[in-house]
């Protein structure tokens, strides 16, 4: 089958679809760490499909054609990617987007696509294995392992040099309302286990809090006894949520100040030991499931971080999503090949 000048076969052709859809989804998540489950189902749906007519295709060839390059491809891609991407699912290595991405991938892609242009045929570099999903989890993993070198180098180049140059970057405190990812501080110095970001945005929005108004008021808000009495909505802590942001800290700021918290002292009364400072296990107890794992002294540790006035910067890493990684990989899959293999067979 030829469209316009590539010539393929009819499922290869109709694979493509894929890759504005991956391209779509990896720009979504960078901006929202939000992906729809929704987008996936036409994805596996058009995959499933695809898998039967080449599965046609390649019985009818029968030898080789069948055997070689449809039924091994095959029982790869739908029995080691799907398979690896359920257990990285299940143990935290993935998001639930990057599992059903791969899961997707497996569908449409179990063997590698050929699309001729002109006189040279893509992808260049194939392998023994011939599973085109697999070649794409590879891909992928190895763009991500690029990653924190391309970190390290932009810190480098700009005098950057800290043990958490490798996984993050500095930005302004009053930034991170609009940033995702995880701080990279605490207290006691740069950490890679720092405070989640969007647990902070669901804290500040259950206290209807802006972290412009927790950090001119730190002190104050430090005090549990200033928690509202009808919390607001945490939201998923999604930079684009809806908030609604009625709580009780309004009321907390009227009058005096409440007692032991001295508003005019510089530190913020960082030193009185409250049962539950920042009611961190107030938050926590009050809303359904978890924020993303966070823990009343990570929720602290980052608080007493981000609220400091004198902080100006914090090291956060971007948490870059694994589906940036997808669909680079799937992009130079389709032009190039394999890269790991591709390259030493």
């Amino acid at each position: 089958m030829t469209l316009a000048f590539v010539s393929a076969t009819g499922p290869d052709l109709l694979r493509l679809v894929a890759l504005p859809v991956f391209a779509w989804v990896a720009i979504r998540d960078i901006e929202t760490r939000r992906v729809s489950s929704g987008v996936w189902i036409p994805l596996a749906l058009l995959g499933g499909a695809l898998l039967a007519w080449e599965a046609r295709i390649a019985r009818a060839a029968g030898g080789y054609a069948w055997s070689h390059e449809f039924l091994v491809p095959a029982a790869i891609s739908l029995g080691l990617v799907v398979p690896i991407a359920y257990l990285f699912w299940w143990f935290g290595g993935f998001g639930g987007a990057d599992a059903k991405a791969l899961l997707a991938l497996a569908l449409l892609f179990p063997t590698f696509p050929a699309y001729t242009v002109g006189s040279v045929t893509f992808p260049v570099a194939t392998t023994p294995i011939g599973s085109f999903s697999f070649t794409i989890l590879t891909n992928a993993v190895l763009v991500a392992i690029l990653i924190p070198i391309a970190l390290a180098v932009r810190n480098a180049a700009a005098g950057r040099i800290a043990p958490v140059m490798f996984v993050g970057w500095p930005v302004a405190v009053d930034r991170l309302p609009e940033r995702h990812g995880r701080l990279l501080e605490t207290p006691e110095g740069v950490s890679r286990g720092g405070l989640d970001l969007d647990a902070l945005r669901m804290y500040l929005r259950w206290r209807g809090l802006s972290l412009t108004e927790l950090r001119e008021n730190a002190g104050h808000y430090r005090d549990p006894a200033t928690l509202p009495e009808e919390p607001n909505p945490p939201t998923d802590g999604a930079v684009t949520a809806e908030v609604r942001s009625d709580g009780g800290s309004e009321t907390a700021l009227e009058g005096e100040p409440t007692p032991d918290v001295d508003a005019d002292s510089e530190d913020g009364d960082y030193d009185h030991d409250y049962d539950d400072p920042w009611g961190a296990d107030a938050f926590l107890e009050d809303i359904e499931g978890t924020a993303y794992g966070t823990t009343p002294a990570e929720l602290r540790e980052g608080l007493a971080v981000v609220a400091d006035p004198e902080t100006e910067t914090v090291w956060i890493s971007p948490g870059t999503p694994f589906l940036v990684p997808v669909f680079l990989g799937l992009v130079v899959g389709l032009f190039y090949g394999d890269l790991l293999l591709g390259t030493v067979l």
